[in-house]
């Protein structure tokens, strides 16, 4: 009971989890679009660069800036793949550089995003297009070694929520980058376009080395990929509704408007309807390409000394990428920029859509994800095919019906990457009652007449206790793993509960959406133990014995203990409020009953030689959970 508590201690200390935007191919797709409908001159430019950057490089970097022909297995990345691996697959443009340069788990990245782009475009309906998501996600958490712990400070991927009505789209894009303000898209953006910019100037206006032109063209293109992920994100729907509670209501309310999409209005006057993360459509691509067009081409100009800002070189325009993390910081660092840089960024910025309110009147509606610790009740029917009594002649199958009614206390992890994900984690105490089997104890055709008083295994109570806790490779991994790990390793820790949580490294336990419900294959996961004898003292039971051709019956008490091990799982409808969970499930469970502490208490005075008897059952049991997570940031 300490270890459970425990592990549930550290799971909820870990929901630290938010959500990227657009998917990798979306900000790949999005790039490669704004790169199309660069004029000729500034497109010849990036080839430019992109040339002097791939010096020394080219056995990673592919020859066009925006490979359209590359899919599966690709052997180089091109710059449209840049803003895709930003934020999502490193922290700074620093440590972009590294993993697009030096990882090699980051080619198989890049084939993990072609894959999922191919799938989504398959998917038949919702359901098919949520499991492929999660594949995507499990095989990206295995070649990533920081896929999930990159994620969990990092709120730079959503919009800063809207102060008040009033406020100016000037006004608002200075609070995004104000000094202690929560990290965001847009002061995000805002930092790294500026370090491009810079950069940009000092190649124009000094005279460099070949080395030192293409180091300089190497950081430019890393600073400004960084800039445009974040840009990019800044059209998806999820993020775009704002900034505001906990972990819970931030992943909930991302997921809901990530699929239902928002009608808003841009800074500018355009009324305008937004999708987000994995629904990205033509319109959605085309809105985002214009402020990436936009924002490259401030580079490009000042790269050629041609930009309307006369840029100075200054703070950030060094040789290297910047090294400000993104994943790490929660806040605003301080950062003083050139006046004239304010126009750069307004020009970009003004066709972004006004994100939602922060909380009060006129808010969003907002909603809620099943994370969080909570209580519940759980009752339940079930029935199970014996393969006979306790006593070794009792070999004649029959079933056994039973009801449950148990309390519940738990931890909510489901969708912590999607909703066909499982981290739920529980333990319920509750009471059983089993009624009479209906095989007899003996194989008479008179004993149909005595009814109850004649079954092999009577009808009895127990006290139960149920355990559900999700495995990364072997049952119980985590309630010895977790603990030490997040004593040395936190971010192995975290990767360790997001793969439990959806089916485990050898994801045989994943969760499978279809349209008429979620299935999953459970053994292991879930355990329930019932103590018969334990309520209202032992069971009285009647045991044939059959001794030189006489046969006879012995009278005995006892006790037993069943465990019970649920193999398949199937959610047949679930619905959540703000607060509030109820779902239906059907179990198909096997298990052992296992005869304990024997008393004969008439009839012969030798205890009768028992066996285990084992079953298979049905089982179906009302979820219903209360969750504790607050409603209010």
């Amino acid at each position: 009971m300490r270890k459970m508590n425990l592990l549930l201690l550290v799971l909820a200390m870990s929901m630290n989890f938010t959500s990227f935007a657009w998917i990798y191919p979306e900000h790949r797709d999005i790039t490669i679009l704004a790169i199309q409908k660069l004029d000729p001159a500034r497109r010849n430019t990036l080839d430019q660069l992109w040339t002097w950057a791939r010096t020394g490089y080219e056995s990673r970097l592919d020859v066009s800036v925006a490979n359209l022909t590359q899919s599966l297995h690709p052997s180089h990345l091109d710059f449209a793949a840049w803003p895709a691996i930003s934020g999502d697959h490193s922290a700074s443009p620093e440590n972009m550089l590294y993993n697009v340069l030096q990882t090699d788990w980051i080619l198989k990245v890049a084939d993990i995003a072609a894959r999922l782009k191919i799938g989504i475009a398959e998917a038949k309906n919702r359901s098919d297009r949520i499991n492929r998501l999660r594949d995507s996600d499990l095989r990206l958490l295995r070649v990533d070694p920081e896929y999930v712990s990159r994620a969990g400070a990092n709120y730079g991927h959503f919009m800063l929520a809207l102060p008040h009505v009033g406020i100016s789209a000037s006004d608002y894009f200075n609070t995004c980058f104000k000094e202690g303000c929560a990290l965001n898209t847009i002061g995000t953006y805002k930092w790294f376009h500026a370090s491009a910019m810079m950069k940009a100037s000092r190649l124009s206006t000094e005279n460099l080395t070949p080395e030192q032109r293409s180091a300089l063209a190497l950081s430019i293109l890393a600073d400004e990929a960084f800039a445009l992920h974040f840009l990019e994100d800044s059209f998806a729907s999820g993020h775009v509704a704002g900034i505001w509670g906990d972990a819970s209501q931030r992943k909930g309310t991302h997921d809901y408007y990530c699929e239902k999409g928002l009608m808003l209005y841009t800074w500018n006057g355009d009324r305008i309807v937004i999708m987000g993360d994995a629904y990205m459509r033509p319109e959605d691509s085309d809105r985002a390409a214009k402020s990436v067009l936009l924002s490259l081409q401030q580079v490009l100009d000042e790269t050629t000394g041609t930009g309307h800002f006369q840029i100075l070189a200054g703070d950030g325009a060094g040789f290297a990428p910047d090294t400000f993390n993104v994943s790490t910081a929660v806040i605003m660092p301080p950062r003083t920029l050139e006046p004239a840089l304010k126009p750069v960024f307004e020009a970009v910025l003004v066709d972004l859509p006004v994100p939602g309110l922060a909380t009060g009147e006129g808010e969003l509606p907002r909603f809620r994800s099943e994370l969080g610790l909570f209580i519940g009740i759980s009752p339940a029917a079930r029935v199970s095919l014996y393969n006979g009594g306790f006593g070794e002649s009792q070999k004649t199958a029959g079933f056994v019906p039973a009801l449950e009614l148990g309390l519940r206390l738990g931890l909510g992890m489901d969708g912590v990457m999607n909703e066909s994900g499982d981290g739920l984690a529980f333990l319920d105490l509750g009471w059983r009652q089993d009624g009479v089997s209906s095989m007899k104890f003996a194989n008479e055709a008179a004993l149909k007449d005595f009814k109850a008083y004649s079954c092999a295994i009577p009808s009895r109570d127990a006290f139960y206790a149920r355990l559900r806790l999700p495995f990364c490779l072997i049952p119980g991994d985590l309630l010895i793993g977790v603990p030490i790990l997040y004593l040395f390793s936190p971010k192995t820790a975290d990767k360790m509960i997001v793969a439990a949580g959806n089916g485990g490294l050898i994801p045989w336990q994943s969760g499978l959406i279809t349209p008429i419900g979620r299935f999953q294959f459970i053994l292991g996961r879930e355990v329930g133990v019932c103590f018969y004898g334990s309520g209202r003292g032992p069971d009285a039971f009647l045991i044939p014995e059959i001794d030189a051709d006489l046969d006879y019956q012995i009278l005995i008490s006892m006790y037993s203990t069943q465990l019970d091990f649920p193999i398949l799982e199937y959610r047949l409808f679930r619905t959540f409020s703000s607060r509030q969970s109820a779902g239906l499930v059907l179990q198909i469970n096997a298990g052992i009953d296992i005869p304990g502490k024997v008393t004969v208490i008439t009839g012969e005075t030798t205890k009768p030689d028992l066996k285990t008897a084992w079953f298979i059952g049905f089982r179906v049991a009302f979820d219903w959970r209360y969750y504790f997570a607050k409603s209010k940031p």
